[in-house]
């Protein structure tokens, strides 16, 4: 996401709490239909924003299939291509669920799919830490603009955006309400 940017004052909102959460049913269904079920499905949450829609998404896969979905969390700050060119930055927490994720369907959550090089740096993370059977990718909002060849596989909203915007999302755990708001990104001074 864009977490490094300030946001304008003109930013309106794209999605709204309802939303999310059909959005969020919607993902579990899908995840489910194209796993056949749930049985080795293990979430991982990309700090911060996708450990939270992780949770959530495991919420509703346990009402959809009366199984516990275990989730977790995946720290890509090591992994970042861009380490050298912004600030030092805290490491995150990885916690990776007990049964581990060996021969499992690792589905990586994050809120915003931009760019591709968060992905990248989490599928980095994830070799580090063990071998699953497959690995997917869902997403609240896919904003367009990729730099690698990264898709997708269950997306929340499609945004086309333009370069000079912005998108935000904000969710209760965080930031106390659930939205997803486009702006634009202040003039430079």
């Amino acid at each position: 996401m864009d977490t490094q940017q300030q946001y304008s004052d003109d930013a309106r909102p794209v999605l709204e709490a309802p939303d999310i959460a059909r959005v969020l049913t919607r993902i579990a269904h899908e995840i489910v239909e194209r796993a056949k079920g749930a049985d080795d499905v293990v979430l991982l949450g990309i700090p911060t924003r996708g450990v939270f829609l992780a949770g959530r998404l495991a919420e509703k896969l346990e009402a959809i299939t009366g199984t516990k979905i275990p989730v977790g969390s995946l720290d890509i700050t090591m992994y970042r291509d861009d380490l050298r060119m912004k600030p030092t930055r805290a490491i995150g927490r990885t916690e990776i669920p007990g049964d581990g994720i060996d021969g499992r369907l690792v589905v990586l959550v994050d809120d915003v799919l931009f760019s591709g090089r968060t992905i990248r740096a989490a599928l980095d993370a994830l070799g580090d830490i063990g071998r699953p059977r497959a690995v997917q990718l869902a997403v609240l909002v896919d904003r367009g603009h990729r730099e690698l060849p990264i898709r997708a596989d269950y997306v929340g909203k499609n945004l086309p955006t333009s370069l000079r915007e912005t998108v935000k999302v904000l969710l209760a755990e965080e930031d106390g309400r659930d939205t997803v708001l486009l702006g634009s990104k202040p003039a430079s001074s």
